[in-house]
């Protein structure tokens, strides 16, 4: 099943775009708070540039209240304090562009904190703001049966009930219902709904113009509430994508959404396959992984449903290692299975998202208190694990004090080791990328056609590219060795571009893959 991976036009620097997702409390702390600082993410840019990243997502750095990490946003326009100021991102943002490299921003476009301005102005019912948030005049209206809204704040001031997006410190902007069936219930295009977008334009336009390069928006499906099929929610976004293809043509918007075809088609240049919705992320590494020698997952269910996700070849897919809301990917994979994983994520269309610390191969931690809301997230966020010094080189503070416990395990993988070991996941991932960018056939906007996929049975094999530079991609992550038919890339015809693992076998038109390793091959 062939399908092209791009035809939307975007800024051309997606093509090659290779990302790394900084979760800011946890990654480098600069000045002993125990917390992580842009200052700090400033002074590891050498790092992700010498891995092969070429462009950054940043978790929320924005001021908060800080009951849901950053994700309840007090002031859009505002470093929060703990990471430093507004200079300290626009230094960043200069220090990266001088190196190569793009960075993205998270914006929380459905709600903000209870402390943010907007709100505070929202609750006294002022001119401009008393819209702002979806309010029921009834202190005990729920909001059920609303799509979208997933709780309310009651009690909290005399206005009545405001409905809230997450946590109950998180009340929902207004933008509107798709079909307003109540009275508090505004249309997409009032003035209630159309005073929100604008402002929510006005805080990219903040940004962007300082010089970043586009936003990773958090759940975006859930911008218009009582949307059954999306149909107002898609042309919320498509206005958002016309003002930034208007105003800033090389700003990039990438969705958490769950349903690509539907995030796509509302114009954002790249959606997340995720653990969440229908892209089965899960079968490739959650729960039963097909990247795992004992994990029995189907990669053909995923084969299957990949074309169909696509949207017809606009926009691109990206599938990450983890990100800070599921289990780390080495959760249930082995250093042996992690690097046929990034085998895959590092071959696959869409640009590829590499969560710090999976590309050493940073642990889940499990059972770890809740910290700002994380509660079982938590273990995927704790600290970056730099070298064998004090906090593992991430904070000269004691360690009483830092954001999250660092993994206490004596033999917990650090940078320094890994970059000193030739054969270590950090080397292999290196190697991926430099390939990845090296060769045309397996950049972003490629195609693919997957050959091999079949129920419970490996290799899993797919092509890259077309005609004479296309590349074909063989991965076994079982524990025995297993042939496949080549289709001209046997003895005489193939070219071992890299290998994962051990290096493949070809007899005649066949070639065999020893266990738990992949290889990328092209014609002679």
């Amino acid at each position: 099943m062939a399908q092209g991976a791009s035809g939307r036009a975007g800024p051309g620097w997606l093509k090659e775009a290779v990302f790394y997702q900084v979760y800011p409390q946890s990654f480098k702390d600069s000045d002993g708070d125990g917390i992580g600082d842009l200052p700090g993410l400033t002074e590891k840019l050498g790092y992700i540039e010498e891995l092969g990243a070429n462009a950054l997502w940043i978790n929320p750095c924005f001021e908060s209240a800080f009951h849901d990490a950053g994700y309840d946003v007090s002031d859009f326009m505002r470093i929060a304090p703990r990471y430093g100021n507004n200079e300290d991102m626009r230094a960043l943002l200069r220090e990266a562009h001088g190196r190569g490299m793009r960075v993205l921003l998270d914006l929380v476009a459905g709600h903000t904190s209870v402390e943010h301005d907007w709100f505070r102005r929202s609750m006294r019912g002022e001119p401009g703001y008393a819209g702002r948030y979806i309010w029921a005049d009834d202190v005990w209206e729920r909001f059920e049966g609303v799509g979208g809204v997933l709780g309310s704040i009651n009690g909290f001031c005399e206005r009545g009930s405001c409905a809230t997006n997450f946590y109950s410190t998180q009340p929902a902007l207004n933008y509107g219902f798709a079909k307003p069936t109540k009275p508090w219930q505004s249309a997409v295009d009032s003035p209630e709904a159309t005073a929100s977008r604008e402002a929510l334009k006005d805080v990219m336009r903040f940004w962007l113009e300082m010089g970043c390069d586009g936003f990773r928006v958090d759940m975006a499906h859930s911008i218009v509430k009582a949307d059954r099929g999306k149909r107002e929610t898609i042309r919320f976004w498509r206005g958002i994508r016309a003002f930034l293809d208007r105003e800033f043509p090389e700003a990039a918007i990438i969705s958490e959404w769950g349903d690509t075809r539907q995030a796509l088609r509302a114009g954002f240049h790249m959606d997340f396959l995720l653990h969440f919705g229908a892209g089965r992320y899960n079968d490739l590494f959650r729960e039963k992984p097909f990247f795992c020698k004992a994990g029995g997952g189907d990669a053909s269910r995923f084969a299957e449903g990949y074309a169909a996700m696509s949207a017809g070849g606009k926009g691109l897919i990206c599938i990450p290692s983890s990100n800070h809301d599921m289990p780390r990917i080495a959760r249930l994979l082995d250093t042996e299975d992690l690097k046929l994983a990034f085998a895959f994520l590092l071959s696959m269309p869409g640009a590829p998202f590499i969560y710090y610390g999976d590309e050493i191969g940073m642990r889940f931690l499990e059972g770890l208190p809740s910290v700002e809301g994380g509660f079982e997230r938590t273990g995927s966020r704790s600290p970056m694990q730099w070298d064998g010094s004090l906090n593992a080189g991430f904070s000269s503070g004691r360690p009483q004090d830092l954001y999250i416990p660092i993994d206490a395990d004596p033999a917990r993988p650090t940078v320094k080791a890994q970059m000193d070991d030739p054969g270590s996941l950090w080397r292999e991932v290196q190697k991926l990328i430099a390939v990845r960018r090296r060769h045309e056939a397996l950049q972003n906007d490629s195609p693919i056609e997957f050959l091999y996929a079949r129920p419970g049975e490996c290799p899993l094999v797919y092509r890259r590219g077309s005609g004479a530079g296309a590349i074909t991609v063989a991965l076994n992550p079982s524990g025995r060795p297993v042939s496949f038919e080549a289709g001209g890339l046997g003895a005489e015809g193939a070219r071992v571009i890299c290998f994962t693992g051990r290096s493949p076998a070809f007899e005649g038109g066949a070639v065999t893959l020893p266990p738990c390793s992949g290889a990328f091959l092209s014609r002679r």
